[in-house]
């Protein structure tokens, strides 16, 4: 009996180090794990931040406003006019062609058209 004693002594003694050291281990390194991860997508917020705050303080130029608009957007300042480059003439009328040759996939149930 004083065998099982010591040995159910020794088990409790062992559940009891790995109470007070391995699951407080365990939970230390999740906890820096997660710790270098949130520190990783701060340091990617603060960047995207940083840039955000740069076009922020350039959208407060009207030069950059103006570029903006003209590019983006295809707007002139009063007075000015705008003119767009239109694809060759050659190009048209083959596209013109193949949509005139395209018939929707129903055009033979359209009995109506025969009468």
């Amino acid at each position: 009996m004083r065998l099982t004693v010591k040995v159910g002594l020794g088990l409790a003694a062992l559940v009891g180090v790995m109470y007070l050291f391995a699951f407080p281990t365990r939970t230390y390194l999740e906890q820096r794990r997660d710790i270098v991860g949130v520190e990783q997508t701060i340091s990617v917020l603060k960047a995207e931040n940083a840039k955000l705050a740069a076009e922020g303080w350039a959208l407060q130029d009207n030069s950059t406003i103006e570029q903006i608009a003209r590019q983006e957007y295809g707007l002139v300042m009063p007075g000015q006019q705008a003119f767009m480059v239109l694809p060759s003439p050659a190009a048209a009328p083959a596209q013109v062609q193949k949509t005139a040759e395209h018939r929707p996939w129903y055009a033979p149930l359209e009995f109506w058209d025969r009468l």
